[in-house]
């Protein structure tokens, strides 16, 4: 099963998906601000459908499939990052290429785990910032004071903080960039 996006403008049919090779049934669900979202049931080549087949019981997948015309985004789980590396060497040996836009580790759960799937430095370098009044405004301190007490470089702290910022707001917003892979 797919989920397909296209834009509204674009007139698009049940019928006009369903006269594509791959597609066995097309159902319209409603729309998506400027888009109408489809449901697609694809028969997959016997190649491509291996690799989504193989390695189940070590990945599962998080929500429906979206297809773009740059190829499609998946959220998956996997039992570790050996799976995840099994699964992308499955895909480069079919000739699917895939670009991770971002992994996360969701080790078990306890009091100490950080959240939002920050690293250990994000958490301290995010903590460090909101402490000190950095996203205050004005701001109480700099990067570069900041990136003193933490005993690293301003750029360096700069990289810690945007991705720290991103991987808070994809986790908080549930946005689909967060744990994707962009398979075409």
């Amino acid at each position: 099963m797919f989920i397909v996006k296209i834009d509204s403008e674009v007139n698009v049919s049940e019928a006009d998906l369903e006269s594509l090779d791959e597609v066995q049934e097309a159902t319209t669900i409603g729309y998506a601000g400027e888009q109408t979202v489809h449901n697609l049931t694809i028969d997959l080549d016997d190649a491509i459908s291996e690799v989504f087949s193989g390695g189940s019981s070590v990945a599962a997948k998080l929500e429906p499939t979206v297809v773009t015309p740059d190829g499609w985004y998946e959220r998956k789980v996997y039992k570790d990052r050996d799976a995840f590396m099994e699964s992308r060497t499955r895909c480069e040996n079919y000739g699917i290429s895939l670009d991770l836009i971002s992994m996360t580790s969701t080790s078990a759960a306890s009091d100490d785990a950080i959240p939002f799937g920050l690293t250990e430095r994000q958490y301290e370098a995010l903590t460090l910032a909101l402490s000190r009044g950095y996203y205050e405004s004005p701001r109480q301190t700099s990067t570069e004071e900041l990136a003193t007490e933490l005993g690293i470089s301003q750029p360096s702290l700069s990289r810690l903080l945007r991705r720290g910022e991103r991987q808070l707001l994809s986790s908080a917003l549930q946005t689909q960039e967060h744990l994707n892979t962009v398979s075409n």
